[in-house]
């Protein structure tokens, strides 16, 4: 959108025109910042994510079913389970990653164990759980829902491949 000759900041930036700039300012290793952080709370995070859903599965299994057997309500339980899990295994690791992001726009570039120690030192660990309860009670609803789309797909992808 222009107005009076000059352009506004939506027209001029794109997705490509960063990718570039990226690669122009830093190289391609620029592409990879705060990949170290992710993979810190993805790995273990997923972990809990689908072992919290699992365990859930199984609890709320009635003797003698299957947990395929499983109505919506314990589906959306376990997974809302399991995204909790997630958010109250990796947080603090979330919390450090979003401020490495939040530091780079200035400029200022700190690896991950520093500023998880500059965060302990100046704010104390509490701040690396500024946040958690409205995370986890996101994490509840939305996570439920996507286990039961992905339970109830793969119930009817697997009836159709089986004929049944």
């Amino acid at each position: 959108m222009r107005t009076a000759g000059k352009t506004s900041l939506a027209s001029r930036v794109s997705t490509w025109s960063m990718v570039r700039n990226i690669l122009r300012t830093e190289g391609p290793q620029g592409l990879f910042q705060g990949m170290t952080s992710t993979w810190l709370r993805e790995v273990p995070g997923y972990f809990f994510f689908f072992g919290g859903y699992e365990i859930s599965r199984t609890l709320l299994t009635q003797p003698g079913c299957s947990k395929d057997q499983l109505d919506a309500f314990p589906l959306v339980v376990s997974g809302g389970i399991g995204g909790a899990f997630f958010w109250l295994a990796v947080y603090p690791i979330d919390s450090v990653k979003s401020r490495i992001q939040v530091l780079s726009m200035t400029g200022k570039q700190a690896g991950f164990l520093h500023t998880l120690l500059s965060i302990i030192r100046a704010e104390g660990v509490p701040a690396l759980y500024i946040g958690l309860t409205p995370t986890v009670l996101r994490a509840f609803p939305s996570n439920g829902a996507l286990f039961l789309a992905y339970e109830l797909t793969r119930r009817a992808l697997t009836s159709q491949a089986t004929g049944s």
